[in-house]
């Protein structure tokens, strides 16, 4: 159990053990706060079950995160860590539900399937880019949502458009999250209030990308429905 309450110290703002050794790294994951909230004022996210768990799940990340970057312990990195995992499972299946329009436990099968799936590009990132780091695990989550994109273009190139721009974001991030330890001597707050902040935009990003999607469909069956009474 002592183990997990080990001391963690991995960013350049962080010089020695207390609650307020990264107060900026701290201080923006209000950003994901910020990003729930813009997300649940909108209404195309209010009408949708899954968007608004989804919100409430960038609330999870941000809280998980200011643990860790006061505490910065194994535990609370862990916690930091669940968070996300669980924000991704949740979008992939929506994803895969809502975007590729597969039955529930095909979508869960694919959501099983990111497991080992991440252990494997994560495992060919570090052997082909060992420079990468602990960066190398959001690397399979930036190829899933390029893979997506891809997939997507022909079929629905509006939410293939908003992928891409969310594949663009998180390649942003991990760029700033890698950075940090490099440019400690110069930047001594380093760069992962950066990360914090453009991960924040993602989210509220790819929230916003399927509850617009969501609204279309509706609209569309609306609109269907409309024409086959007359």
């Amino acid at each position: 159990m002592e183990n997990l309450f080990t001391y963690v110290d991995g960013y350049c703002e962080r010089l020695h053990p207390g609650l307020f050794s990264e107060p900026l790294n701290a201080l923006t994951n209000l950003a994901f706060f910020i990003a729930a909230a813009w997300s649940l004022a909108r209404p195309e996210t209010r009408r949708h079950s899954v968007t608004i768990a989804l919100s409430v799940l960038v609330c999870l990340i941000g809280a998980g995160s200011m643990l860790f970057h006061t505490f910065a312990n194994r535990f609370t990195g862990i916690i930091d860590v669940l968070a996300i995992v669980l924000f991704v499972l949740v979008y992939l299946y929506a994803t895969n539900r809502h975007f590729l329009e597969v039955r529930p436990p095909v979508a869960t099968a694919i959501c099983l399937l990111f497991f080992p799936y991440s252990f494997i590009v994560i495992w060919a990132t570090l052997y082909l880019f060992p420079w990468i780091g602990e960066s190398s695990g959001y690397i399979p989550i930036a190829l899933l949502i390029l893979g997506y994109a891809v997939f997507l273009r022909h079929r629905l190139p509006i939410v293939a458009r908003d992928l891409g721009y969310g594949f663009i974001l998180l390649a942003l991030s991990i760029f700033f999250r890698w950075l940090d330890l490099k440019v400690c001597s110069s930047v001594p707050i380093g760069t992962h209030f950066i990360w914090h902040i453009v991960n924040a935009v993602l989210l509220g990003w790819l929230i916003y990308a399927l509850a617009a999607h969501l609204s279309r469909s509706e609209g569309q069956k609306v609109s269907h429905q409309g024409r086959e009474s007359n």
